[in-house]
């Protein structure tokens, strides 16, 4: 599996803070997925906030949309990391 940074994905922790920042419980944010089609529990938010589970491009397109996240602000995680950070593939 090809990871970035050691991690799965690289939007756990900025998803984790515009959930809260919205006021948004795992559950709310998973029924408010459903009304876009995309199906989440609790359990695959907390796995993705928590870099275990990796993002579709649907996926994060839809959770983008429910959080009103720019897209810039999701490019500028990589972009505004250091140098230091690689892609593997285990």
């Amino acid at each position: 599996m090809k990871k970035y940074n050691n991690k799965i994905n690289v939007i756990g922790d900025f998803l984790s803070q515009e959930r809260k920042k919205k006021g948004y419980s795992k559950a709310l944010l998973c029924r408010k997925l459903k009304e876009l089609g995309v199906n989440f529990d609790r359990n695959e938010i907390y796995r993705i906030e928590n870099f275990k589970m990796s993002v579709k491009d649907f996926e994060l397109i839809a959770l983008a949309s429910v959080l009103e996240i720019d897209f810039n602000d999701i490019k500028n995680i990589i972009l505004d990391k250091s140098t230091n950070n690689k892609v593997v593939t285990e």
